[in-house]
C-alpha cells in the first residue's frame, strides 16, 4: 500500500466512524442531554462493560503513545488527537494522529 492510499484510508475510516457515531448518538442525546448517563450506558451488562473498559484503556495507551511520540519526534497538535479520542472515539483519534504524524514527518 502506498502512502497516498494509506492516508486516504485513514481519512475514510475516521470519517465513516464519525458518521456512524453521530448517527447513533445524536438522536438519543438530543432527547435527553445526559452525557454521564450516556457514558454509563456502556456498562449495562458484563459484555458491554468489557468493551467499554477496552475502549477506555485503548485511549489511555493511545494517550501515552501520543504524549511520548509527539515530544520525541516534535509532532505538533497531537493534543487534538487526544480530544478526538474522547469524542467521537479512539478510532478517530488514532487515525488523526497517525495521519498527522506521517504528514509532519514528511515535511
Amino acid at each position: 500500500m502506498n502512502l497516498s492510499t494509506f492516508k486516504n484510508l485513514l481519512i475514510i475510516l475516521g470519517s465513516v466512524f464519525t458518521a456512524g457515531f453521530l448517527y447513533l448518538v445524536l438522536p438519543p442525546l438530543s432527547q435527553n442531554f445526559d452525557v454521564i448517563g450516556a457514558f454509563l450506558g456502556g456498562f449495562v451488562n458484563p459484555f458491554s462493560s468489557a468493551y467499554a473498559l477496552d475502549i477506555i484503556f485503548t485511549w489511555l495507551v493511545l494517550a501515552a503513545w501520543i504524549i511520548y511520540d509527539a515530544k520525541t519526534k516534535g509532532i505538533k497538535n497531537g493534543w487534538i488527537a487526544l480530544l478526538l479520542g474522547v469524542v467521537p472515539g479512539v478510532a478517530v483519534g488514532a487515525a488523526y494522529y497517525i495521519y498527522l504524524r506521517e504528514k509532519q514527518s514528511r515535511n
